[in-house]
């Protein structure tokens, strides 16, 4: 069932048929209206918010004429017969609408955090533009635009673009199938969401690009060897997504691949040499990682891209179709452990030694990824050779027993 609120105001006009202007009181105004048509959640850390909660709790009669207003969706409007109330009904997500506030999620935060501080806002008025029976394109596409006052991540456009919908469909299919739940930010201050770099969606999709080996092949490519500065596209066109959805399939194996690194890591770190020493550059035992998969949590912290060379190597047994030239649970174990210890493991001390930082390094520094490259075709090669050799073996003693 559509909800309704009442809106106080001392006056309104109708702007155009489907919207209308009205000037509302601040101390009755509805501050549980939904936040659906919003490309961000509000920020009561954000500098913007902090302004707005002076602006309206130190000076509310001037508060009409310094802020810019709020603007709404809604189902329908409803004046009262003295036209100082205005009935809104607003239809839920669940009900196939978009209404709620498209743009001043700060606002409405501020007028409910100054009405728990008691603070008197009944000189304070603000404007308020309301839509009537938008469709969720239409409202997304004036949050998007009105959304001015502080930057918004190119992630929250893309989001309110529903340019994430097949990643959060795929996502939704392999909970059920793997019995797994992910926790993924699609936007700005996304609550229930944490804050951790690696639980980025933004992660998720280099993740992918990691293992494009028709995109990053240095065999064919010379400007493109590896996916390092690799940049995430601020609009997934129909070609971007058709290339995501064909690795989409791959991302499980990423995600191991991540995950069991973090893991080998915890085990080093956990068993020092010399104790209570961490001889790995870049990895802080007094912070906390989370992955995507909620599962994992480590007590230690990592820069994002730590695992993203090592994924990128495994793209090497990877044929054109993005199909596993060898099963990958035969293989991917044994050549993780390969690469952690003849080759990542003893970077990582080298640079502690040094008194460096890994940081943003490890995604800019060609050599990592070629190194790593090289290693995989190396362990594949020798794979390759092994099961022609054992083919040779079968096929003479086949012919014996002949």
């Amino acid at each position: 069932m559509p909800k309704t609120w009442n809106l106080k105001i001392d006056s309104y006009f109708q702007a155009n048929p489907n919207c209308i202007i009205a000037t509302a009181h601040v101390d009755t105004f509805p501050t549980d209206l939904p936040l659906e048509p919003n490309i961000r959640e509000p920020n009561r850390k954000s500098a913007t918010y902090r302004q707005i909660f002076d602006s309206v709790t130190t000076q509310p009669e001037k508060f009409f004429s310094r802020h810019s207003g709020i603007t709404l969706c809604v189902n329908k409007i409803k004046p009262n017969k003295n036209k100082t109330e205005l009935e809104l009904e607003v239809l839920e997500a669940s009900e196939g609408g978009s209404d709620g506030i498209i743009n001043g999620g700060h606002t409405v935060l501020a007028f409910e955090q100054a009405k728990t501080y008691k603070y008197d806002l009944t000189s304070a008025r603000v404007k308020v533009t309301i839509h009537i029976g938008l469709v969720e394109d239409e409202a997304k596409d004036i949050a998007l635009a009105s959304n001015t006052t502080t930057p918004v991540d190119s992630r929250s456009k893309v989001n309110a673009r529903g340019d994430y919908k097949f990643i959060k469909q795929y996502l939704a299919s392999l909970e059920i199938e793997e019995d797994r739940k992910f926790r993924i930010a699609y936007y700005q201050n996304q609550s229930g969401a944490p804050r951790n770099a690696q639980c980025n969606v933004v992660h998720l999709l280099k993740l992918l690009y990691c293992l494009d080996r028709n995109k990053y092949n240095p065999d064919s490519n010379k400007r493109a060897k590896h996916p390092a500065n690799m940049s995430i596209p601020s609009q997934i066109s129909d070609t971007e997504r058709e290339r995501l959805t064909a690795l989409l399939p791959l991302l499980s194996q990423a995600l191991w691949i991540e995950q069991r690194l973090y893991e080998i890591i915890q085990e080093h770190i956990s068993n020092p040499r010399r104790k209570g020493v961490n001889d790995l550059a870049s990895i802080d035992i007094r912070k906390t990682t989370l992955l995507p998969d909620s599962k994992y949590s480590f007590g230690f912290g990592a820069p994002t891209d730590l695992a993203l060379p090592i994924i990128a190597s495994y793209r090497v047994f990877l044929d054109q179709d993005y199909k596993w030239i060898l099963p990958f649970n035969e293989f991917a174990e044994d050549f993780l452990q390969h690469v952690w210890t003849n080759y990542f493991r003893k970077y990582l001390i080298s640079e502690k030694t040094a008194g460096n930082t890994v940081g943003t390094k490890i995604s800019r520094n060609q050599e990592i990824w070629e190194s790593l490259y090289i290693s995989a075709q190396s362990y594949l090669n020798q794979h390759l050779v092994k099961m022609v050799s054992s083919g040779k073996k079968r096929e003479k003693l086949t012919l014996t027993s002949g």
